[in-house]
């Protein structure tokens, strides 16, 4: 018997369908959005040159994902501690590289010759992972201050930083909110979280302020909030605008797969941030609610996992998993449809995106391994928590 008859009959068989239907909605409405682009970028030879980085990229996370879900998560325990240190390196490598080529846009990729990698999707994985690891060990000492939920406050503070000077605002604060939320959950005090929470507010709010373009952002944001953003559109908002424009265009039904006219060079980068605008275009107002159910899905998976897992290491990260990619999923959604201002986040395995997708095959192979693990229905943190 092989390792993927294995997985197929002992792992959460509905937690590998879901995974599946996201990678193939990934795939279809990926090379939809970016054929056009694709025509353009070669002089009409290609329509696939997005399509098949993304393919290369997705068989490098399935393959990832299956090598984390035949591997005892429990493993991850002892590599925790050198993980999150090793991203935190990463993070400060990405800024020091940048520097010393003597970039001044965002350096959010580190390139190393032979890979390229967005560390900032590396440090996700790392913070859930390590802080699962220290809920698991501190256990009911995680409601004291200063042994208890100040050092990962501090690691927490430590990664924000090094991804804001990156800078990448929207990827720091979700990192933040995952932190928080596992902290909650593994039983940090309300008010050592909600200090530590106004402390952030009050430092990363000015900060997000003082760069121009995303005060633009806020701007149209605002204004679009109060029916004024008709005259800012052009200066300010036009990729939101032409967002809602795509998504107005859909209607119920949709055009059809393949019938945008706003991915035709009307909606800027129509494959990646802004993906969703073309799911709503072509697929119509249902097929937006359908993805979104399959996140909602995903996350009810991703929580019965946890509820019926032995371990309060493997309780928190499934639920670290499953929160980060409901974050990232229903963030992008609020920005496509003007409910957010627009902050350049991924909808995961439907994005184009190499890192992030990778990352988060990876980490969705390390929930299939604990769905696969013991499950015992009187687990004392739970019964904990209730």
């Amino acid at each position: 018997m092989t390792q993927l008859d294995i997985i197929i009959k002992k792992y959460d068989k509905m937690l590998l369908w879901i995974i599946l239907a996201l990678c193939g909605i990934g795939v279809v409405m990926l090379y939809s959005a970016s054929s056009f682009k694709s025509l353009y970028l070669t002089s009409g030879l290609s329509d696939t040159i997005y399509l098949r980085s993304h393919l290369k990229r997705m068989i490098i996370g399935i393959t990832a994902m299956f090598f984390f879900a035949v591997l005892d998560y429990r493993k991850l325990k002892s590599i925790a501690p050198h993980f999150i240190v090793l991203s935190i390196f990463l993070l400060f490598l990405t800024k020091v590289m940048s520097i010393l080529n003597g970039s001044s846009s965002a350096s959010r990729w580190l390139d190393i010759g032979f890979i390229s990698m967005q560390t900032s999707d590396i440090a996700r994985l790392s913070l859930i992972i390590y802080l699962a690891y220290y809920i698991d060990k501190k256990g009911n000492r995680i409601r004291e201050f200063y042994t208890g939920i100040i050092p990962p406050l501090f690691l927490i503070a430590v990664m924000l930083f090094l991804i804001i000077v990156q800078p990448d605002f929207s990827t720091a604060a979700v990192l933040g909110m995952i932190g928080f939320i596992m902290l909650f959950i593994g039983g940090a005090k309300i008010s050592h979280l909600a200090a530590a929470s106004g402390a952030a507010l009050a430092i990363m709010i000015p900060v997000m302020l003082m760069m121009p373009y995303r005060m633009k952002r806020i701007v149209y944001w605002i204004s679009s909030i109060f029916g004024e953003s008709e005259s800012l559109s052009q200066n300010l908002g036009y990729q939101a605008q032409q967002s809602l424009i795509s998504l107005g265009n859909g209607g119920i039904k949709g055009l059809g797969i393949g019938n945008s006219l706003e991915k035709n060079l009307f909606l800027p980068e129509p494959h990646t941030d802004f993906i969703f605008a073309i799911i709503g275009e072509e697929l119509g107002l249902w097929g937006a609610i359908i993805v979104l159910s399959i996140f909602l899905f995903l996350f009810q998976r991703g929580i019965k996992i946890a509820k019926g897992t032995t371990d309060t290491f493997g309780i928190m990260i499934a639920i670290g998993i499953v929160t980060s990619m409901v974050l990232y999923a229903f963030i992008n959604v609020g920005y496509v449809t003007g409910v957010l201002p627009v902050t350049g986040l991924p909808i995961p395995l439907i994005s184009h995106g190499g890192s992030n997708l990778v990352i988060t095959l990876s980490g969705l192979g390390i929930l299939l391994n604990i769905s696969e693990s013991k499950r015992s229905i009187n687990n004392k943190f739970w019964s904990n928590k209730i």
